[in-house]
């Protein structure tokens, strides 16, 4: 009897020891919803908050269109956190959520498409506690504005063969969740059991693009540019309307072309027009490497070769080190000084991020330790806060400040009218990028360098600056023939056989102010395609599959 009672209580006793075994104690299941779909994941049109989530509301079919909200949520039996520690017992709480998270596995009509290990810091916004939650929600696409790690995964499924695989009609669509823990490089990923998984029927259709919409856009009066009638493909560039209008090519919003100094194309996309003020981001730090050549023109500078320490008393803020006082202007036009700061790597202290939640960013920047691996001038990592101290050294070295300089000596002299600044919490103009303008202004801006910093027959910026800023002064690693200029991008493209050099400015989103080095062309190429992978590319593609075809056919 009493060797029937052990087996009876040994399973109950098992079971005990595997609840007792997790690091955290989860939150109370008490959502009758929660409860039914334990293990699932259900899909839903846009964000519906748990306590207003009914069965009703779970999606059966779904037409996913370019513009929708298609949002997940889904319901485990434990916490992220207690998922990990069964595939890791041995680590601590802090070590685990650092070396691992969800695993997610998309499939289209039973067939794995793509697997995504999301990254350790990848949280799930409301219902998002990793340690003691078993539901969260995120969105696939989002006509909400909203900018989540899972609608980056949706776009990296769909650019790993979800695309091709989601045919127009009907397919099924799965989704699996695991837990995976990697401990280092050389270690192999672990995944553990499914913890969740779920489907839905998708209906794709691809929208019927109108007459309209793929023919070339006729210029319209008063843009302020001598229209070009050089000759080109109009097919060439009905294919590209096309590529956009059915989003193939995805938030762009402006192409301009200026050929030999005419404007030869001028379209807009996506709700924006001629008065539209783009936020290129990052495109605008370009403009600060201008400011620096003028202002070395008109003498407020000596040089770029002039160091921190004639600006700034850099005893007075943190880490100080003889290295810092060494840094030159040039090393911050070339992105390569050797601050311990890096906006490629999110782990670095002088990241944009850390920076733009600072009420001084200035301080921030100059309060930053020094790279022991990096010197001055020798490797390059791109650095939003060394353009921040760039203008505030001009801000600082110009009597009448920078704002007001920068309309004087530039703006006014290429009739640029339409723009806005952003703003520094100190005031000051915010030479790290968001410099909004019209497309057309833009085009003026970089027909300028095209010029050799001649404008309507004046001198406005130095030939020498130009040169400067149009030399390949430093490789950018881990891109091959890509370099760097005074804050300038460089790169080539090749064509039927021939390479073209071009020097751009370049934003997130794939925004591009392109200047090709012998073919007499300027590209303006404005979009919205922010922190997307396919941002950049997709300006490749439009400069290398459409706009080349149609003028050097």
């Amino acid at each position: 009897m009493k060797r029937i009672l052990l087996l009876v209580f040994l399973p109950l006793y098992s079971i005990a020891i595997a609840q007792n075994s997790d690091l955290y104690k989860i939150d109370t299941i008490k959502n009758e919803l929660h409860k039914a779909n334990i293990g699932k994941i259900t899909f839903m049109n846009g964000n519906i908050p748990l306590d207003q989530y009914q069965p009703s509301d779970i999606l059966k079919s779904y037409e996913l269109k370019y513009r929708s909200d298609l949002n997940i949520r889904v319901f485990m039996q434990n916490s992220v956190a207690n998922y990990l520690h069964q595939l890791a017992p041995d680590l601590s709480p802090e070590k685990l959520l650092k070396s691992g998270n969800l695993q997610f596995s998309f499939y289209v009509d039973n067939k794995l498409i793509y697997t995504e290990n999301i990254h350790h810091g990848c949280n799930f916004g409301s219902g998002g506690n990793k340690n003691t939650s078993t539901t969260f929600r995120v969105p696939l696409t989002s006509t909400k504005g909203e900018d989540w790690w899972a609608m980056n995964m949706f776009d990296r499924f769909k650019e790993n063969g979800g695309k091709k695989a989601l045919t127009d009609g009907k397919h099924l669509f799965k989704i699996e969740i695991r837990p995976y823990i990697k401990l280092d490089e050389n270690t192999p990923v672990k995944t553990g059991n499914l913890i969740a998984e779920g489907q839905v029927q998708l209906i794709i259709k691809t929208p019927k693009l109108t007459a309209k919409q793929i023919e070339v856009q006729p210029i319209q009066a008063n843009s302020d540019w001598e229209i070009s009638n050089f000759p080109f493909d109009k097919k060439k560039i009905e294919l590209l309307n096309a590529a956009i209008a059915n989003y193939n090519l995805k938030e762009i919003t402006s192409i301009v072309v200026i050929r030999e100094g005419k404007l030869m194309l001028e379209e807009y996309f996506n709700n924006a027009d001629r008065n539209t003020l783009h936020d290129t981001r990052s495109a605008g730090k370009s403009f600060t490497s201008t400011l620096i050549g003028l202002a070395i023109q008109d003498g407020f500078i000596k040089d770029e070769n002039q160091t921190l320490n004639k600006f700034y008393d850099l005893k007075q803020f943190d880490n100080y080190e003889v290295k810092k006082d060494s840094i030159k202007l040039k090393d911050l036009l070339t992105m390569s000084s050797a601050f311990d700061g890096s906006d490629i790597r999110g782990d670095s202290p002088g990241n944009e991020e850390n920076m733009y939640p600072s009420e001084n960013w200035v301080k921030f920047a100059l309060n930053l330790p020094m790279d022991k691996a990096k010197t001055n001038g020798g490797q390059w990592d791109y650095f939003t806060a060394g353009v921040v101290l760039l203008g505030d050294i001009l801000d600082k070295s110009i009597p009448e400040g920078l704002e007001k300089y920068a309309t004087e000596r530039l703006f006014k002299p290429l009739n640029i009218n339409q723009y806005q600044w952003q703003y520094t919490p100190q005031k000051v103009v915010n030479t790290a990028g968001s410099l909004q303008m019209t497309s057309l202004e833009y085009a003026k801006y970089a027909q300028l360098y095209k010029n050799n910093g001649v404008w309507n027959g004046k001198q406005i910026l130095s030939p020498e600056w130009i040169h400067k800023t149009f030399t390949r002064q430093i490789q950018i690693p881990e891109r091959e023939n890509q370099f760097y200029g005074y804050l300038f991008w460089n790169k080539t493209i090749a064509y039927e056989g021939k390479k073209y050099e071009y020097f751009y400015c370049a934003g997130n989103g794939g925004n591009q102010f392109i200047i090709f080095k012998e073919l007499p062309l300027v590209i303006i190429i404005t979009s919205k395609a922010y922190n997307k992978a396919y941002g950049h590319p997709q300006a490749d593609t439009i400069i290398g599959d459409y706009i080349l075809p149609a003028v050097l056919k």
